[in-house]
């Protein structure tokens, strides 16, 4: 306060408002939902962008509005802004200067939008931009040069468009070694240059989608696709039976899977585009030295190599110089490793936006075999169930008597003439007869072992309980004086005798 006053009490200086004092700038647009770094305009039926945004968005969503146009540097608010999306709206055509100041963006959604075309100037200010989604539009052309600058593309969505040709010799110009995913699929593509994608590297034949498009049947088409199929590229086999081609131009509707039913092409015999990838196996350890014919393409300026990881490798070799390329367009690997096993493609150079394949090379490294190893695997496995079965008919049939007492014939048991008084008392069978004369009683008594009366001469004796009638009868118990009979002879547990 004593600062203010200070101020409009001095003359000739007007009071100077504090940067927070300036509340709009952060202000969030009353049709929008704001948290600390997304911006949500979406189902607001906007006709126009807000005019007041967040400078801390780093996301920004107006889809599924009446978005007609962008109007120029409209996206100088948003320094920061990583992902746009404008999906679901009604914008027709894009100015010049629409993205320009945008420098930090990633992702852009323009989906569902009412697009004719993909011209040179609409992304090429977006020199972040790693992914363009622009399928279900009106897009009937596409410029050669509209990708050329978007040096760090990774997928591009044009599919369910109105596509009848595609600059396909222009997706050299994509960051060939960066570009994973181009989605062609359900356009009204009628022919493609296969010589030029016969050619592609890898990863981009594995993110090369053409299903559903009525292209001319023909052998080439035919081996590339399975050439693809075979080498499990994603684009074929997770779209197989939807790869169609048309029989005749003069037929609109004679389409057919030929993929799926491909006994019209069964004669069609493989070409020298489906011969290029050479096998090469090394053991671990051991160097690799990889080459290609460059005197197919005399006019190179350099060359480039790309790893089984996607990885490009120019001269002189990758961050750790693990891999080392030389400026006549060799590769070399010192010691090979089970991870370096994969497709290496070699390309040459023509111009900064000019890639032309040399060669494809398969490397296989694997461990060296045992030196004692003269049998081969199934041979082992048979000679091995036979030694197991021989065992197994020797322990049933022809095992031995383990001891030479339980082989013999156990002798008749012979009348006791001393018991212990653990086995007297626990036995729970009736003694064997003294004499023929003799009957086994068929009535049970019980025992009680009542405490110590007398000891003589270190023997104890037990007192017989009352419901014997003849003492005469019952057989007298003596025990030895040790201390397992003792612990017997003070239970308390009526025992059967």
């Amino acid at each position: 306060l004593l600062l203010l006053l200070l101020q409009l009490c001095t003359p000739g200086r007007a009071p100077q408002a504090s940067p927070s004092a300036s509340p709009q700038l952060h202000r969030c647009p009353s049709t929008c939902i704001c948290t600390s770094d997304l911006l949500s305009c979406s189902r607001q039926r906007l006709q126009s962008v807000p005019l007041e945004l967040p400078p801390t968005t780093t996301t920004l969503d107006l889809s599924h509005n009446a978005l007609t146009q962008l109007h120029d540097r409209w996206l100088a608010a948003l320094p920061h802004l990583e992902a746009l999306h404008i999906s679901h709206n009604q914008i027709r055509d894009l100015s010049r200067q629409a993205f320009h100041n945008a420098s930090y963006l990633r992702h852009l959604d323009m989906s569902s939008n009412y697009l004719h075309a993909v011209k040179t100037h609409y992304f090429e200010a977006l020199v972040s931009l790693e992914e363009l989604l622009l399928y279900n539009n009106r897009i009937m052309h596409v410029d050669e040069d509209a990708f050329a600058k978007l040096s760090g593309l990774r997928k591009v969505y044009l599919s369910r468009n109105k596509l009848t040709t595609f600059p396909f010799h222009a997706v050299q110009g994509l960051g060939i070694y960066n570009l994973r995913t181009l989605d062609l699929s359900s356009n009204n593509l009628s022919s493609i240059p296969v010589e030029v994608l016969a050619v592609l590297p890898e990863n981009i034949g594995n993110g090369l989608y053409l299903h559903n498009n009525p292209i001319k049947c023909s052998c080439p088409l035919y081996l590339m696709l399975q050439r693809w199929k075979q080498r499990g590229f994603s684009s074929v086999k997770d779209f197989f039976e939807e790869h169609t081609c048309k029989v005749s131009d003069s037929v609109p509707r004679s389409l057919i899977k030929f993929l799926k039913y491909n006994t019209t092409f069964e004669n069609c015999s493989a070409g020298p585009e489906d011969t290029h990838l050479l096998p090469f196996q090394v053991i671990v350890d051991q160097p690799i030295l990889l080459t290609c014919n460059t005197s197919l393409l005399p006019t190179a300026t350099a060359y480039m190599w790309i790893s089984p990881h996607h990885e490009p490798i120019k001269h002189p070799g990758n961050s750790n110089l693990s891999l080392e390329v030389s400026r006549n367009g060799s590769l070399r690997i010192a010691k090979a490793k089970p991870w370096h096993s994969g497709v290496y493609v070699g390309l040459a150079i023509n111009s900064p936006h000019n890639f032309s394949r040399l060669c494809e090379i398969n490397v296989t490294v694997h461990y060296p075999k045992p030196a004692g190893e003269t049998f081969s695997t199934g041979l082992t496995t048979l000679l091995g169930c036979i030694v197991s079965l021989v065992l197994v008919i020797i322990y049933l049939y022809l095992t031995p008597c383990r001891c030479l007492s339980c082989c013999k014939k156990p002798a008749p048991l012979s009348p006791p003439q001393e018991c212990s008084a653990q086995s007297s008392i626990l036995s729970t069978t009736p003694p064997a007869t003294d004499g023929p004369n003799r009957k086994a009683s068929a009535n049970k008594h019980v025992v009680f072992l009542e405490p110590i009366r007398e000891t003589q001469n270190g023997k104890i004796r037990l007192a017989l309980g009352e419901d014997f009638p003849d003492p005469k009868q019952s057989k007298v118990l003596q025990l030895k004086s040790d201390t397992e009979s003792i612990s017997s002879v003070f239970s308390d547990t009526p025992i059967v005798s």
